[in-house]
This record gives structure tokens, sequence and C-alpha cells, in this order.
């Protein structure tokens, strides 16, 4: 027997899965970010590239960089500050109140 792979998305047929009929939109590909700026992190499914673990969907961070396209958010896991890069579509901006 052949050993099973132990990939990042491994186990996630339906954790990293949208509904069938989700329209693609460009927006969120489009979307920036200042150093400072509070986001939710959202994994999206149909974009492999730049997706943060699994285990941080729906940590709230803050911006407080850029890498290229991407995004450096600080996140609070544990006890620990973690650093996550991010491309844009797999971040949400926080909501004002």
């Amino acid at each position: 027997m052949v050993k099973a792979s132990k990939g990042l998305r491994t186990g996630t047929r339906d954790k990293l899965s949208k509904p069938f009929k989700s329209k693609y939109t460009i927006t969120p590909y489009l979307r920036e970010f200042g150093v400072g700026d509070k986001v939710i992190i959202r994994p999206n499914p149909e974009s492999h590239k730049g997706m943060p673990h699994f285990r941080f969907l729906g940590s709230v961070g803050a911006v407080t960089g850029r890498r290229g396209d991407a995004y450096v958010v600080d996140v609070l896991a544990g006890n620990k500050k973690k650093s996550i890069i991010a491309r844009p579509e797999h971040l949400k901006p926080l909501p004002k109140r």
C-alpha cells in the first residue's frame, strides 16, 4: 500500500468548499488594506494562492505590512502572536461600529 499524503487541504472537502451556484467576483482580489486595519481571516476556496491555514478561519488580526501582493497580519493564537501572510481575497475588513 501507498502512504496517504497529508497536504494542507487534506480532509477539507466540506470545510473549504463554496456553494455550487456562488458567483465569482473580482472585487475581493482588488481590496486594499492599510497598516493597522483590522481584518477577519476567511480563506476563499476558489483561490489556492496565498491561502492561510484553516486553523486561522474567523481570526481577527491587524495588518502590519505587505509582502508583494499579500498582506502580513498579526493574530493571537492562544497566547502567542502569529504572523500570517495572506492575499486580499482571503481577508475581509472588520465592520466599523
